[in-house]
Parts: C-alpha cells; structure tokens; sequence
C-alpha cells in the first residue's frame, strides 16, 4: 500500500492508532467523555493484544508506539491516531493532518548539558556541536537556523546517559518536570518547542470517508474542551 493510499481497517472498521505509556493513561478519560470505550482487554496490562474493540463498531484501537502512531497514520494503516507534536514535528509527514489539540501530554522539547558546564558555555558561539537525541530532524533544523551545526547521534532512550559516559557533551530530549535531568546533573539550557498530544489523521481517510472522520473528529474536539 502506497503512501496516499488509505483503506478501512478489518471489517469495514476504522483504526485509531493509540501510543504506549503515560499518554494512554491521559487519554482515558477524554475517550470516555467521546463515547469511544474499548474493550476491557484493553485496560488489562498483562495482555498481548495490540487491536481492540471499541464501544463503536465502526472503530477499533491499536495500541503502538508513539513515535510508531505518526507511520502507521500517514501510511493508511490506521485513519485516525493521537501523537505529539514532537513526533509530527520530527516525521513531518505530508499525509497527516493534526485538527485537534487534545490539551494532555504537555512537556518541552529542551537541549541540555551537564551543569558543571552551564557558567562557561556561550550557546551564541556555538558553530558545531554533538548532540544525542531521538529527534535529529528537529535537531538539525533547530541549530541550522542560528548557522550552528549539529552532528546527531540518535538514541532511542536513556538520553541521559550520553554526557555521564562521553557520547555527547549536550542533548536533546523532552522534559516535563526536569526531575529526571537534576537526578543525572543536566541543566535544561535551551527551549526547542512546547509540545502537547494532537488528534491526527490521514488526509485521504477523510478526503474519502468526511462523515465519519469528520464525526469522530468533532467528538473529540468536544471532549477536550470540555476537559
């Protein structure tokens, strides 16, 4: 299946791509208030499945990672998901459009360096720096713009690691609280962007299907403003 194609899931239901981990447990809520209620397999955490019933026949969940959620979307496999602008801003995929921003999630995309290194470093003399980050798109683009290159080494994890052992001397990760940052002695130093979740879609899906795309998206945007 080619990119700009987009196709109704098993059974003639849709496909509403969901990522792992604390954004789920946000989500919940705002799924109830939309009247999208999955299974009760769903909720059970010692289960393998990954596609679920919902409370809608016309709609299914699976549940991917979240930087997976954006492929499966812009691909075809799924016509609906939830993904954080961090993860568009990344993939920048054509085929998605992201209509609502569901307001959970919220964090900040942030370079960060030891703090031993905070009080002589001058980020305005930078003109080529190391950077470990799961985000070398954003990266790249971000330091270009002031004419700084960023040479990326792309890890999926454990980001904090990278100065404590010598990979990097600086990165690039989200920070919601900073806790996770003091623990491992880094200093937020710069602000990339804000990031929240987004409800996205496939721009054929909705093209090709607008009542039911077009509703979904409606009681979404109605139960996160009513959060």
């Amino acid at each position: 299946m080619s990119r700009t194609e987009s196709k109704d899931g098993a059974g003639g239901a849709f496909v509403l791509a969901l990522p792992k981990g604390r954004i789920l447990r946000e989500l919940a809520p705002l799924l109830a208030r939309a009247g999208i209620v999955p299974e009760p397999d769903f909720n059970n955490e010692d289960s393998r499945k990954l596609r679920f019933a919902t409370s809608d026949p016309l709609l299914e969940i699976i549940r991917v990672r979240s930087f997976d959620v954006a492929t499966f979307v812009a691909f075809g496999a799924a016509q609906l998901g939830v993904a954080g602008n961090d993860v568009l801003l990344e993939f920048d995929y054509p085929e998605i459009y992201a209509p609502v921003d569901l307001g959970i999630g919220k964090c900040r995309l942030a370079v960060a360096e030891p703090a031993e290194m905070v009080g002589g470093d001058d980020p305005g003399r930078w003109s080529h720096i190391r950077v470990a980050t799961k985000y070398p798109n954003i990266t790249r683009a971000h330091f270009a713009a002031r004419g700084v290159q960023a040479e990326c080494i792309k890890l999926s994890g454990a980001m904090e690691l990278a100065p404590m052992l010598g990979l990097t001397r600086r990165i690039v990760d989200l920070v919601s609280t900073g806790a996770t940052l003091k623990a491992n002695n880094l200093v937020e130093i710069e602000h990339i962007a804000d990031v929240t979740s987004r409800l996205v879609v496939n721009r054929t899906a909705w093209k090709t299907h607008p009542e039911q795309i077009g509703g979904w998206i409606e009681r979404l945007r109605t139960a996160a403003g009513a959060a």
